[in-house]
């Protein structure tokens, strides 16, 4: 496919790089001349100078030519108009960047009235996987994930106590024709690979296998009634991720309090926020946090807009015995802290929404989709005879460290693979990977 992305940003960026492992034709357009000669060198895209909106622009790369247009500019009305403009010129599906709460109010109807197909917003992706993961947990949810014949369960270790100890490899001998595919260590999500993750009494084990199986197990490790709701929730951060997520919280039933210390921000929440509680101060005073019961909170959020912050806050609330402290992090290389601190999830805004361009653009090549815990996915893939994978022993794709494949239904049979199992034309494909491993992911979607 021809794709073209305007705006050269970390979302942009991001989007590239997945891109060119698939083996798109890829090109960025970007005002930044600096940026774009950069681009130029390190990545094997066309990277242009210029301003998106102008239609000469467009027309000199011959837009007409192109399957897709994602312009993620630092700008909703940039997005919106380079956007309409692109389809305008006759290009088949164009992808727009909108992040104001504003727009996303009124989202359908900019949509139709600019021929936009597609709208991403990195803060409400991180929002909803956030109200996910506590309303889920909250109401009773079983954990567990159906994809055709397949299922995938999370529960804590401790639940079999006898897995505790033992390598992922050798706990398939305990959880009898299951798996773990997956391990979250202290809020980081690991992939289990090679199978030789020490499985510890405080992790979090993600279970792959057939459905009758799973859900026997379900009702093993799962106790009706833990959780009644979720009652108490502290945000640090009143920016859009922070709004997005109050209102879901709010509408869910919690009590929310917001702190943020930007005055006019504060007002403009508690005119869009009805039941929640906004606090003006420094989520950092130590004062304040006691002030407002800190330390009784069921749940604490870290969305302000500085990485360091959201660590530092996430710290306190574990040091406080929080159950369930959260932080948005837009950096990989904090992935090591984030682990040692303890921080039971992390998300990165710009993989979670570079994740969901993809998906759009990836069609009807996924059957279904499952994001875990902000940081990695469980997707099923229909296998057809053109594709890389197909008629390869699992040994041969040579998969990185961060992704694997689960399992995969063969007619009414499920099939825990091995590296000798080879992927056949017409199996349905359960990969699991991380949200940081797309670039590879996308590889194997390719067709010969």
């Amino acid at each position: 496919m021809k794709i073209a992305i305007v705006g050269a940003g970390k979302l942009g960026l991001k989007i590239a790089e997945m891109l060119i492992g698939g083996d798109h034709a890829v090109t960025v357009i970007d005002k930044d001349e600096e940026l774009i000669g950069r681009l130029g060198t390190s990545l094997d895209i066309m990277s242009v100078v210029g301003n998106g909106k102008e239609v000469s622009l467009l027309n000199e790369v011959g837009i007409s030519s192109y399957d897709y247009l994602i312009a993620t500019t630092d700008r909703d009305e940039k997005n919106i108009v380079i956007a309409s403009t692109a389809k305008r010129l006759g290009v088949n599906k164009v992808i727009a960047r909108l992040r104001d709460p504003e727009h996303m109010g009124q989202r359908g109807f900019i949509m139709e009235s600019f021929g936009i197909d597609y709208v991403t917003n990195p803060d409400l992706g991180v929002a909803e996987e956030i109200n996910k993961y506590l309303v889920e947990k909250y109401t009773l949810s079983n954990g567990v994930f159906y994809a055709g014949r397949v299922s995938m369960l999370e529960f804590i270790a401790e639940k079999i106590p006898e897995l505790v100890g033992l390598t992922t490899k050798a706990a398939e001998q305990t959880l009898k024709g299951a798996r773990v595919v997956a391990i979250s260590k202290n809020g980081k999500v690991i992939v289990s690979g090679a199978g030789e993750i020490l499985i510890g009494a405080e992790d979090d084990l993600y279970v792959i296998g057939e459905r009758s199986i799973i859900d026997s197990l379900s009702k093993k490790v799962y106790e009706r009634g833990k959780y009644t709701d979720i009652q108490k929730v502290m945000i640090a951060g009143g920016g859009k991720a922070g709004l997005y997520l109050a209102g879901m919280l709010e509408e869910f039933g919690a009590s929310v309090k917001i702190i943020d210390s930007d005055k006019a921000r504060c007002q403009y929440l508690s005119t869009h926020l009805h039941n929640v509680l906004i606090l003006h101060g420094d989520a950092t005073d130590v004062n304040l946090l006691r002030d407002e019961n800190f330390g009784e909170m069921d749940a604490f959020v870290s969305v302000t807009g500085f990485d360091e912050e959201n660590l530092l806050l996430a710290l306190m609330a574990k040091q406080a015995g929080i159950e369930d402290v959260i932080a948005k992090i837009s950096r990989e290389s904090f992935g090591d802290l984030i682990e040692s601190m303890g921080v039971d999830m992390a998300l990165n805004p710009v993989d979670i929404s570079a994740n969901h361009i993809l998906r759009f653009l990836q069609g009807s090549k996924i059957i279904s989709s499952q994001i875990i815990q902000g940081q990695a996915e469980l997707i099923q893939i229909a296998i057809e005879d053109d594709m890389v994978l197909s008629d390869k022993p699992i040994a041969r794709l040579k998969l990185p460290e961060g992704m694997m494949i689960a399992a995969i239904q063969r007619g009414g049979k499920v099939i825990v693979p091995d590296e000798i199992t080879r992927v056949e034309d017409g199996d349905r494909v359960i990969i699991l990977s991380l949200l940081s491993d797309a670039f590879d992911l996308e590889k194997l979607l390719r067709t010969r």
